[in-house]
């Protein structure tokens, strides 16, 4: 680690600033390979290029830059002379040590439209374009490690989950897993599809909502493919991968929606942490009986709308006239936000198809816009698997109670209230000091 202000070496040395490219144009790099999305074949549909190097800027086939949001931590270091601005890294032994695919979903850009279905083993499906100079990257790595949950610690320790060596690995109460980081790959056709405008006005609202960092999105339409600066996903699979598509194994699906206060640091304001816990060990058990588990973990703070939103909303709730009540729960964050969730569902079941899920027999969620927006792309949906009451936090009763007004499926555990009723559901007081 090289400490900051320290002497660049000279391989790394900042070059002088000449000219300065604010934009392109597609006259701009007419030799950079084709993206033909929806290609099942991975030399046809063509290899996702984001180069930013000085000497590789003319393959770039895309808009954007990889490592979403943390692209802008390489430009620091290039602004510094700490790192080459034209390193190829050493992709020789980083493959994939399961294989995951092909499924046929990878071949139909309705079914993924937000990420790179190849971008998982570009050794495999790229080396020809490797050795001929390309400076291809994943936007998929896969790895297997052991992971270590209190709550599932105790549950070993207890004896309520055996260890078999497999899934549990051993009496520490450590799971073994498979997991695979994914950047998003987003083909700006198919998203304009999905929302319901036309791709120029996409481009439009991204553009100007970025205030202007992106201006190839209004000068490229050649480019149909943008890497936004934007967190990834995560998808932790429980038992053996190949499990997740044999029509005679059982199947565990959790889809989460990252919550740093709860799921980190235990916050008691909301069921994220104790539903992903649940998740785990159900998708574990699941596993233990010969079937699968998987939890797909989306770097979406806040419902998407950041963490400094979220806590000024928790503000507003306590604060409001007569407390945090769940009658106005979900009015709060559109008074802050202007919009109560831009999560987006239907950009989610992607990662579903990537591992070519077809039928999950476990469904361990309650909202209504994730079931909707999976079966609508034909992924069918046995069991809809609600938290334990008794995992529910005292003071997280308020968004429990809201949410299920609101049309999450409850089943037989959560009734849905009256409004007169939702209203007499209150969180804890602000303390005094507040």
């Amino acid at each position: 680690m090289i400490a900051d202000g320290s002497p660049s070496s000279p391989s790394k040395k900042r070059p002088k600033l000449s000219y300065i490219s604010l934009t392109t144009h597609p006259s701009t790099s007419l030799g950079a390979l084709k993206i033909k999305w929806g290609e099942s074949d991975p030399i046809k549909r063509g290899p996702v290029i984001a180069s930013v190097g000085t000497t590789k800027q003319f393959q770039r086939n895309v808009i954007g830059a990889h490592s979403g949001s943390y692209c802008v931590y390489r430009g620091l270091a290039a602004a510094q002379g700490k790192v080459d601005r034209d390193h190829t890294p050493d992709l020789a032994t980083t493959v994939p040590p399961v294989q995951i695919g092909p499924f046929p979903q990878w071949g139909d850009a309705s079914k993924i439209g937000c990420l790179d279905p190849f971008g998982h083993d570009i050794v495999k499906h790229y080396g020809k374009y490797l050795k001929e100079g390309y400076d291809i990257r994943p936007t998929i790595a896969v790895t297997r490690a052991h992971i270590d949950v209190p709550e599932i610690v105790q549950l070993v320790k207890s004896g309520k989950m055996p260890v078999d060596g497999k899934v549990v690995a051993n009496k520490a109460g450590q799971l073994n897993i498979t997991k695979a980081a994914i950047e998003p790959v987003w083909y700006l056709p198919e998203l304009a599809r999905r929302f319901g405008c036309d791709e120029q006005s996409l481009r439009q609202n991204l553009f100007e909502q970025t205030n202007g960092m992106y201006p190839e999105l209004m000068t490229r339409p050649d480019l149909k493919c943008f890497m936004p600066p934007i967190g990834g996903l995560t998808i932790y699979i429980f038992g053996d991968v190949k499990a997740i598509t044999d029509p005679n194994k059982e199947l565990t699906v959790r889809v989460h929606d990252e919550c740093n206060g709860s799921d980190v640091f235990g916050s008691d304001i909301c069921t994220c942490r104790p539903y992903l816990i649940h998740a785990i060990q159900v998708c574990a058990e699941t596993a233990q009986r010969g079937g699968a588990g998987v939890c797909i973990y989306f770097r979406k703070e806040g419902r998407a709308l950041g963490e400094v939103t979220k806590y000024l909303v928790y503000n507003l709730r306590k604060r409001q006239v007569g407390g945090d009540s769940a009658g106005q729960y979900f009015n709060c964050t559109e008074r802050v936000a202007g919009v109560q969730d831009v999560r987006f569902q239907s950009m989610m079941p992607d990662a579903l198809h990537w591992l070519g899920i077809t039928q999950i027999d476990n469904f361990i969620s309650m909202s209504d816009m994730k079931y909707n927006a999976i079966v609508k792309t034909g992924i069918k949906i046995v069991n809809r698997v609600p938290i334990p009451e008794e995992l529910v936090p005292a003071d997280a009763q308020v968004e429990m109670q809201a949410k299920v007004f609101a049309g999450y499926e409850g089943g037989d555990v959560y009734k849905k209230k009256t409004k007169e009723e939702l209203d007499q559901v209150m969180g804890r007081p602000k303390p005094k000091d507040q």
